[in-house]
């Protein structure tokens, strides 16, 4: 194993209403792992309106913050990682409050840092073996995963894993906008930036009481992350996306020339005026689009130089 001095790890916990949960969460996470000189837990409260901050507090969290009103998932940890940072962490590790993930594992996530310099690992819950996962949920994650493959080259099975470590180099460098949740932004950021990502497989237990704070409806929650990927695809990808959009416009508006011109060499073009027109407009949406894409490509050649001298 490498040898490095006197890691800082601390342990992030968003929290919305979970005073039933917390305490089991914060009294099962390890205070001494291999590799780690330091170990604190961190509860960030999401707005609770119920005992979350105080139970946190009498069960041993290291630090227990709040957002005046409910945020969202994605801004509160955004918040608990940053503070982390701030607070001297060398590694993050990020777990739920609502004790579906095995805390003793989180040494698993730490190995991949450790001993291969990875910049993030996250855990992957194998939910095609899960029995008590719902099926729309189950599928809805396979589907998001199998996206976020497709889109970013990983092979990472499940992208929607909240149990997840990082480095603070890591999280010093990622610009979150999503306030649903941070999962598929991290991912497709740190691949983007060149960060070595990991894959480790975990245990994801059935939750006990209550339903999932994040996910009060799958269709909501399908559509609120998929605006989140197409975005931050965007923001990296904007170059390839709109000039892959703009040159298949243009292609179509093509095919309209080209039938226009054959009804004109046979006499009949004054009928199809409506395709020249309608081809017009398609080439012209076409070009915009590319620089659009052009465009958008510098701004992110900008915003990569000034995350690269922060």
């Amino acid at each position: 194993m490498r040898k490095f001095p006197k890691l800082h790890l601390i342990v992030t916990i968003p929290a919305y209403n979970e005073e039933k949960m917390i305490t089991q969460v914060i009294k099962s996470i390890p205070r001494k792992l291999r590799g780690i000189d330091k170990i604190e837990v961190m509860v960030w409260s999401d707005g609770s309106t119920d005992q979350t901050m105080v139970t946190a507090k009498l069960a041993g969290a290291d630090y227990v913050f709040s957002n005046k009103k409910n945020l969202g998932l994605a801004k509160t940890f955004n918040r608990a990682t940053k503070r982390a940072v701030e607070l001297g962490a060398d590694i993050i590790v990020n777990t739920d409050a609502d004790n579906q993930y095995d805390q003793k594992e989180i040494s698993k996530l730490l190995v991949p840092i450790i001993e291969h310099g990875a910049d993030m690992v996250s855990g992957d819950r194998q939910i095609q073996k899960l029995t008590h996962m719902p099926v729309m949920n189950k599928y809805g994650n396979i589907l998001g995963s199998w996206t976020i493959r497709m889109l970013t080259g990983t092979k990472l099975n499940d992208a929607s894993s909240g149990f997840r470590a990082y480095t603070r180099d890591a999280i010093k460098h990622f610009s979150l906008y999503s306030d649903h949740t941070y999962t598929h932004e991290t991912i497709i950021q740190a691949v983007n930036q060149d960060m070595l990502v990991y894959e480790v497989p975990i245990t994801f237990k059935k939750r006990v009481g209550g339903k999932s704070k994040l996910i009060s409806s799958i269709y909501s929650h399908m559509k609120k992350s998929s605006a989140t990927i197409i975005r931050t695809i965007l923001m990296y990808k904007a170059l390839k996306v709109l000039v892959t959009i703009g040159s298949a416009l243009i292609l179509l508006g093509m095919i309209g020339i080209v039938r226009f011109g054959t009804f004109y060499l046979d006499g009949n073009g004054s009928g199809h005026i409506q395709s020249l027109i309608f081809s017009s407009i398609l080439i012209s949406i076409g070009f915009n689009t590319i620089l659009i894409g052009v465009i958008a490509d510098l701004i992110s050649i900008n915003r990569k130089l000034l995350e690269g001298r922060n």
